[in-house]
């Protein structure tokens, strides 16, 4: 609540008039003061002259972007928390979002009652920013791409965490299943961190064998042990100054969980058969699909180690718990491989999408790769068909085998909305009648694919 007056105020700034409208009797409803502003540059102006508690921001706007807006609105009033609003719920959007420091984001079309519990949310946090001074950083950086696809509820949350733990140095255990992409999130954090100009380098603590794991993480002098005919620097020497990402760090022997701890508390560390002792600076990420809760229990992972690395914890969900995500993940590779192939870019078809949504995916987001390459190379036509899919996906689709019923009412939506504006009605009918086929809820009344008319004799 502003502190010169009972009535919170929410400043809307957004080019869309209807959008401002609609918004100012959502917000006026709940007795808020509302201010409105139609482009960027007058809502910064508004926020210099008079801050609002709380400023609802849409991100493409003629002129300067909500993004844009966003750094010049923080880079003015540190404390002024603000929720972008997008059409596009991407992971470029959402992690540039909570890196620039937005208090939250959502994505249009929004439900109004959630909308206001997530202004009401905003306003308890800005009564505690102010009772106790505390000021967020703004942070400024080139875009990235990201290469995580996905705008499915649990994506969002995965975006805002990667866009929070950018600002500062804090240790994140990734958890999730094997093929969820945890890599790629570790590279995301990394690139959108100060540390972005330093070297990110991978380890996968289970492939090295474990006589070899010290000398591939922390070096080794010559002569240490048989074989070692000369110094070598360690995966922590070579990314000082950057990020380090130690995957399946569940596997790692007790040895070494001792030499990591002491790196990620004193930020030191020795070559094996060197009594020197040597300082980097580097920040650890970690990932594992294993539980590790149970393993500190059976005393085969260090718990001090354990609440070292679990600073922040941001779980991968499995595909077949975002089932909605499928087909922009599909589009996605096949757009990928048309650009490395330098060929024009292959479809799917309504029905064979259909069963690639029915599919519970045990290998997830990289057997969904495997398989989209797989079929693009061996389909004999311009658009992948269920014939090009694996026999044993069309058959656990069969056998009912797959995602959430929920699951598929939030694909079939998000799947109807994109092609309605695109396709006409008789694809749609299509593709209604293929997922329905498969078991998934259509959003309104079922029209049949119109029939060829039959010839006259």
């Amino acid at each position: 609540m502003s502190e010169t007056a009972a009535v919170p105020t929410i400043l809307v700034v957004d080019d869309d008039a209807e959008v401002r409208y609609s918004l100012n009797r959502v917000l006026s409803s709940q007795h808020y003061t509302v201010l409105e502003a139609p482009n960027g540059e007058e809502g910064v102006a508004a926020v210099k002259r008079q801050p609002p508690d709380v400023v609802l921001l849409d991100n493409r706007m003629t002129g300067i972007s909500g993004l844009e807006t966003l750094q010049h609105i923080r880079a003015a009033n540190p404390k002024q928390l603000v929720i972008l609003m997008t059409a596009y719920g991407t992971a470029q959007t959402a992690i540039e979002a909570m890196k620039y420091g937005a208090f939250d984001y959502v994505v249009k079309p929004f439900d109004p009652a959630k909308l206001i519990a997530l202004v009401e949310n905003a306003l308890r946090t800005q009564a505690d920013i102010r009772s106790a001074g505390g000021v967020q950083p703004v942070i400024n950086s080139e875009d990235h791409k990201e290469g995580i696809v996905g705008a499915s509820e649990p994506m969002q949350q995965v975006f805002k965490i990667i866009g929070q733990v950018t600002t500062s140095d804090v240790t994140v255990m990734i958890t999730g299943e094997s093929g969820t992409g945890k890599e790629l999130v570790a590279r995301s954090i990394h690139r959108h961190s100060h540390r972005s100009g330093k070297p990110f380098v991978a380890v996968n603590c289970s492939a090295i064998p474990e006589n070899l794991i010290e000398s591939e993480l922390f070096g080794h002098e010559r002569g240490a042990f048989t074989g070692a005919t000369a110094q070598r620097l360690g995966k922590f020497e070579v990314c000082d100054g950057g990020t380090i990402f130690l995957d399946e760090i569940g596997d790692m022997t007790p040895t070494t969980q001792t030499k990591i701890l002491r790196v990620l508390q004193e930020g030191e560390i020795q070559r094996v058969g060197s009594s020197e002792t040597l300082k980097v600076n580097v920040r650890v990420l970690a990932a594992t699909n294993k539980n590790l809760e149970t393993l500190v229990k059976e005393k085969l992972f260090r718990e001090d180690l354990y609440y070292r690395l679990n600073v922040v914890r941001l779980r991968l969900p499995p595909l077949r718990e975002r089932v909605e995500d499928v087909p922009q993940i599909v589009d996605y590779f096949l757009q990928s491989l048309a650009k490395a192939k330098k060929t024009k870019a292959r479809k799917v078809s309504p029905e064979a999408l259909a069963i690639l949504c029915r599919y519970r995916w045990p290998g997830n987001v990289r057997e969904l790769e495997n398989m989209i390459y797989r079929s693009a190379v061996i389909t004999q036509s311009d658009a992948i068909l269920p014939k090009d899919l694996p026999d044993e996906v069309r058959q656990s689709v069969e056998a009912g085998e797959g995602p959430t019923p929920a699951g598929l009412d939030a694909l079939y939506d998000r799947l109807y909305e994109q092609l309605k504006t695109a396709h006409p009605d008789n694809m749609l009918a299509l593709v209604r009648e293929a997922l329905l086929a498969r078991g998934a809820r259509p959003p309104g009344p079922v029209k049949k694919a119109k029939k060829p008319a039959a010839k006259k004799s």
